[in-house]
């Protein structure tokens, strides 16, 4: 069987043999490094404001997220098949080629004139959009797989905040314009990506123990993936919907984040994103901690639904205490950032693991995580159209208001509904006795 060139065998058995407190540990950093040096390649463009920068109809940075979102878009739906069939010898190799090109494109939004620079961040999405698959095919079907799924989905929520800092930082001290900052920033990045790439690929794989807990996990072929969706049919389409809606939600508060606090008046706040991730990245992983403790699968999910619901109803009750003046802008962003991260982050990972797992399936939930990503960034580009067309002239602040309303909910009695759904469709079928007489 081929092995990865970056894969050190002596590292990857001294690593079998640690405890498995110290594997999860070692997994989590990994995971949480590599995925917070890859934002550097997606987000820090999305710091600046472009002001009076336009791309046809609509304002130029709109333009370069949806054209983004696009490349992610389309990725997404290609991975169901492409990314979650990609062997375990060349997933390193994968995501060193995925980086390198998405960091090629930002050398090319530098210098295109601004009619081209939609196309670079377009090809910049193309292959950011298969990383998140690659790192879960090291993460899935252990028994630790909510705590590594919990480190690497901080990643993406404290990378987020931090690497838009560094892209400012970049501007402000060293004097880089706003078109050569997210190269920039992204060469700063590599050496750290490199490294946390090379101890990503030391996890060994799952143990026996993990294998009887979670299942077997290899690549589906469509076939499977086929019988596996249209036996779960209903939830999973309901799951999609409201995944379309939390997507888009939680990305309008992390793209035009600088539209909303400079309407709250903390747009200036030393490392203000800094600040209110740090806060709701705490909070996600502590939950998903907890529900790492659940060894029966199909409770499993259910503490998952609860900690989904509890998500909705922070966007609402922290909508209305602002509303009410109760508490202050800054605090109303951290709340409904962890209640749209508490929503969020199962779909990314945690669900789709737990859900194979309590179906009895011998196979990857990679598939399922593209499939969700796929609606989930079609629905960022669907509102986000929305938004443009018919909605232009509402600032940012009051529609991420409303949205927070309606989305908690729907997201309240969507999950409830599918709570039960798939604790009933997962109850393992009672043995067939012998016929009567």
């Amino acid at each position: 069987m081929a092995t990865s060139p970056l894969r050190s065998t002596a590292v990857q058995a001294w690593l079998s043999r640690r405890s498995p407190a110290f594997l999860t540990l070692y997994t989590s950093f990994a995971a949480f490094g590599i995925y917070f040096a890859i934002y550097a390649y997606r987000r820090p463009f999305q710091v600046v404001e472009y002001a009076g920068l336009r791309w046809g109809v609509l304002d130029l940075k709109t333009a370069l997220v949806l054209g983004q979102m696009v490349g992610y878009t389309l990725s997404k739906f290609a991975s169901i098949k492409l990314g979650s069939e990609v062997p375990p010898a060349r997933r390193a190799l994968a995501l060193l080629i995925a980086v390198a090109l998405a960091e090629v494109s930002l050398f090319f939004f530098a210098f295109l004139p601004v009619e081209w620079k939609v196309l670079a961040i377009f090809v910049n999405g193309l292959p950011l959009g298969m990383v998140w698959g690659l790192i879960a095919f090291y993460l899935e079907g252990r028994n630790s797989s909510e705590v590594l799924f919990a480190a690497l989905s901080c990643a993406f929520i404290v990378g987020s905040g931090v690497v838009k800092d560094v892209g400012l930082l970049v501007m402000r001290s060293m004097e880089v314009s706003f078109w050569w900052m997210p190269s920039v920033t992204g060469l700063f990045f590599f050496p750290l990506f490199l490294l946390m790439l090379w101890l990503l690929d030391q996890v060994p794989p799952p143990s026996a123990e993990d294998r009887l807990q979670r299942s077997e996990r290899r690549p589906m072929s469509g076939a499977e993936r086929q019988a596996f969706l249209r036996r779960f049919a209903f939830g999973l389409s309901l799951q999609l919907l409201f995944y379309f809606f939390v997507s888009a939600y939680r990305d309008v508060r992390d793209i035009f984040g600088i539209e909303i606090l400079r309407h709250l008046g903390y747009a200036d706040m030393l490392a203000v994103f800094t600040r209110t991730e740090t806060l709701v990245a705490l909070g996600s992983m502590a939950a998903l901690a907890l529900i790492s403790l659940a060894k029966d699968n199909r409770r499993a999910l259910l503490a998952n639904y609860g900690m989904m619901i509890f998500g909705a109803s922070c966007l609402g009750i922290g909508t209305f205490l602002l509303d009410a003046q109760l508490i202050n802008g800054l605090v109303w962003v951290s709340i409904v950032g962890l209640g749209a991260f508490l929503m969020y982050i199962p779909h990314a990972a945690a669900l789709s693991d737990r859900l194979v797992a309590a179906s009895g399936c011998s196979g990857t939930s990679v598939f399922l995580m593209y499939l969700m990503d796929g609606v989930g960034y079609t629905g960022l580009l669907g509102v986000q159209l929305y938004k443009s067309l018919f909605l232009g002239q509402v600032s940012y602040f009051h529609f991420f208001r409303q949205f927070s309303y309606l989305l908690a909910l729907f997201g309240i009695v969507a999950l409830a509904i599918n709570a039960l759904y798939f604790f009933w469709r997962t109850a393992p079928k009672a043995p067939q006795g012998p016929p009567t007489l």
